[in-house]
């Protein structure tokens, strides 16, 4: 599989340095990945049907990580109809220092019903039997925890249950 190497910027990624490696993990060719792979690992793991993993420090839900009295088992409300089709509820995983092996331990308790978590104090990561899958649900996830951000203190209308039922059956939501 392939990943991201340690340290390294999106937007200066060089492809020949991309890390690539086999299932176990080893490296094959590439820079040294990420400290983080294990958290990809346990995604691919606990979901078999997963073809990409994407995990960010995206500036909004990365905020949205940070706050206090977040719902553990849903950190965002379900404000627009494409969070609940391409993300789903967003469980919060606990806070671990980053490449603490723990972490995909709590990861993989969650993965197998979740494609998606927030890390507290961390960022999301996403599954997707796509890549192209992965990055629509996590650049959806960064808006709706943007307008969350915007909407935080407001009255607000979320989705309701015959709603989300709507969603579940026309476009196969896991709400």
């Amino acid at each position: 599989w392939l990943m991201t190497p340690t340290n390294a910027s999106l937007g200066a990624l060089d492809p020949d340095e991309i890390s690539k490696l086999d299932w176990d993990g080893n490296l094959r060719s590439g820079k040294p990945p990420t400290k983080e792979s294990f958290l990809h690992r346990a995604f691919y793991d606990a979901r078999p049907e997963t073809g990409a993993i994407i995990h960010l420090h995206a500036t909004h839900s990365s905020a949205v990580s940070c706050l206090a009295g977040l719902d553990p088992a849903s950190c965002l409300p379900p404000i627009t109809p494409y969070f609940v089709m391409r993300v789903g509820r967003l469980p919060l995983i606990p806070y671990y220092r980053p490449g603490d092996p723990e972490l995909g331990t709590a990861i993989r308790a969650h993965a197998a019903n979740h494609a998606a978590v927030l890390l507290a104090n961390h960022g999301p990561i996403v599954a997707g039997q796509t890549l192209e899958a992965a990055r629509n649900a996590i650049e959806e996830l960064e808006e709706t925890a943007k307008l969350y951000l915007l909407l935080h203190g407001h009255d607000t209308r979320p989705l309701d249950e015959d709603q989300i039922e709507e969603l579940r059956q026309t476009f196969s939501a896991h709400w």
